[in-house]
């Protein structure tokens, strides 16, 4: 647990006031994203049938896909709020990891695989929130310096 926190203490320290603003665009990103999945899940369940390494069930897809969107739109709000950001970013990554390796992996490194590339960015920007935190422009910071003030 020190290792943890220390890693948390550098974060907090060393956080520039731009990371924020990428924070924003990464969490409505995240969001957009679940609004999607919820949009139009025939399609996703579609291509997720056809690469299908594990053998699920179209109703354990199903249930995948609205579970996945779901995260994705909470944690798209918290991330753009910098509410529970590192939370928020740990939930996201292991679903990005099996969206970059079991189902956008399959059409290979190509310029048009776009799908990919923007998994894998998102997947290294979740990383780096998930070290160096909310920022200085959240929710978060704005609760740790609230005082006990009282309303009468």
């Amino acid at each position: 647990m020190n290792v943890i926190r220390k890693i948390e203490h550098w974060g907090d320290v060393h956080h520039a006031k731009w990371l924020d603003y990428l924070r924003i665009v990464l969490g409505l990103i995240i969001f957009g994203k679940g609004v999607s999945f919820i949009s139009d899940t025939s399609v996703l369940q579609n291509l997720i049938t056809q690469n299908n390494v594990f053998g699920f069930s179209g109703m354990m897809i199903s249930v995948g896909i609205h579970v996945v969107a779901f995260a994705h739109l909470v944690g798209g709000i918290l991330i753009t709020l910098g509410l529970v950001t590192r939370f928020a970013a740990v939930i996201q990554i292991p679903i990005l990891l099996f969206a970059v390796f079991f189902v956008n992996l399959t059409p290979g490194f190509s310029a048009p695989n776009s799908e990919l590339w923007l998994s894998v960015l998102v997947l290294f920007l979740l990383i780096m929130f998930w070290v160096v935190g909310s920022g200085p422009l959240s929710v978060d910071e704005g609760l740790k310096h609230k005082t006990g003030k009282r309303y009468t």
